[in-house]
């Protein structure tokens, strides 16, 4: 079963939208859906292999695919300067992630920085670039993806949870900075979703029932259900969101 999205919303069309991380899992399920609604997509991702597999997917649709890896200050700064430079940014999704576990002993100062700039820093500096042009313009909506993990407080994660809990604040302080020019801030917070990665690295057979019995729907969730919502928040029928983080967990917290 899958929760592919079918909704039609006739206000993505012809919006241009970006999303980082956008050539796998959830992200590549976002970049997917904003086609499928004829929006014009640019997908960021370090995995130049996952970039050309989706590109490959999407032949004949309007979809640009750049290979940048956003943990870099230059990279993220430079990617970011050709996408405002190719045309205004309508809607701005920053999906990419790396969730490694790692115990609180074997945190060093080096790993600590890692982990928060592709987990957070990418979503700020990335959303800053897109709310210039957005500004410019009067008007868009910035999307960040958050965690349950950092409402349940998962071991083995510290990084990963600060970063993430910090992305509920941004979206509250961007919502009302950016408000008076027209720009909506949202965020949405996925549980535990089926995904390549999530099965090969975490989400062991007998972990998955474990999961379910935590949920109060006991059915898998994978990255449609998450793209759902995202396509809701950036469309016109949510106007009235921003400054508020959504979950898609199917009652896991």
């Amino acid at each position: 079963m899958t929760g592919k999205a079918v909704m039609h919303l006739p206000s993505l069309a012809g919006r241009r939208a970006v999303v980082t991380g956008g050539a796998s899992g959830i992200g590549q399920c976002i970049v997917e859906a904003l086609l499928d609604q004829d929006a014009i997509v640019e997908a960021i991702d370090y995995d130049g292999a996952a970039a050309e597999l989706l590109r490959a997917a999407n032949s004949g649709r309007r979809l640009t695919v750049r290979i940048a890896d956003l943990a870099d200050v230059n990279a993220r700064a430079s990617v970011m300067r050709e996408i405002v430079d190719a045309g205004p940014i309508d809607i701005m999704v920053t999906n990419a992630a790396n969730d490694m576990r790692h115990s609180w002993s074997s945190v060093t100062p080096e790993s600590w920085q890692k982990t928060l700039a592709i987990n957070l820093d990418h979503q700020f500096f990335c959303a800053q670039a897109a709310a210039r042009s957005m500004t410019a313009r009067g008007g868009g909506v910035i999307v960040m993806l958050g965690s349950v993990t950092a409402r349940r407080g998962w071991p083995a994660m510290a990084g990963y949870l600060v970063a993430k809990g910090g992305i509920e604040a941004m979206v509250r302080g961007l919502a009302r900075e950016l408000g008076p020019s027209g720009i909506r801030v949202v965020g949405v917070v996925p549980g535990a979703i089926d995904t390549e990665r999530q099965r090969r690295l975490w989400q062991t057979p007998d972990r998955i029932p474990q999961i379910l019995e935590t949920q109060a729907i006991r059915q898998r969730l994978d990255g449609w259900d998450v793209a759902q919502m995202v396509l809701f928040l950036a469309s016109d029928n949510a106007r009235g969101c921003t400054a508020h983080s959504y979950v898609v967990d199917a009652g896991l917290t």
